[in-house]
């Protein structure tokens, strides 16, 4: 299968990515400007595509480039899945310059546990010491 996997932030088709990202259970209902805002404050950013430029899945990473890089958004269109372009543009990105050094990578999955395991990823080794704060509306 013929893709093409980019790091430009240009190329992104952001009325795609917010309708992919708002029928999420991570981002339910998220507005347009929260997508782009979120996407624009990343460290790296990576776009799939077919030949023809449509795109059909998008990932992105915040990172201190040192310590920790947290995905997230990481998604693709449906009839795409089960190819491997999420853990491979996972793979990308911490092969990008920018990450490769980076100690500590994090994630959260619902369900997709098998696909970020085959990259090493793993459960957390001390979840007690891992806390959340939610803003609250």
């Amino acid at each position: 299968m013929d893709l093409i996997y980019s790091f430009d932030p240009a190329k992104l088709d952001f009325a795609k990515i917010h309708a992919w990202l708002t029928g999420t259970y991570w981002s339910p209902g998220i507005t347009r400007e929260r997508v782009e805002k979120g996407f624009h404050a990343s460290t790296v950013v990576i776009g799939c595509y077919t030949m023809d430029g449509t795109q059909i899945g998008v990932a992105r990473c915040l990172s201190d480039t040192t310590r920790f890089a947290y995905f997230a958004d990481v998604f693709v269109a449906d009839g795409w899945r089960g190819h491997g372009i999420a853990r491979s543009m996972v793979e990308r990105i911490i092969a990008h310059p920018e990450l490769a050094g980076v100690e500590n990578q994090y994630l959260f999955t619902q369900d997709a546990h098998g696909v970020y395991e085959r990259i090493g990823f793993g459960q957390y080794l001390h979840p007690e010491r891992l806390m959340h704060r939610c803003k609250t509306d």
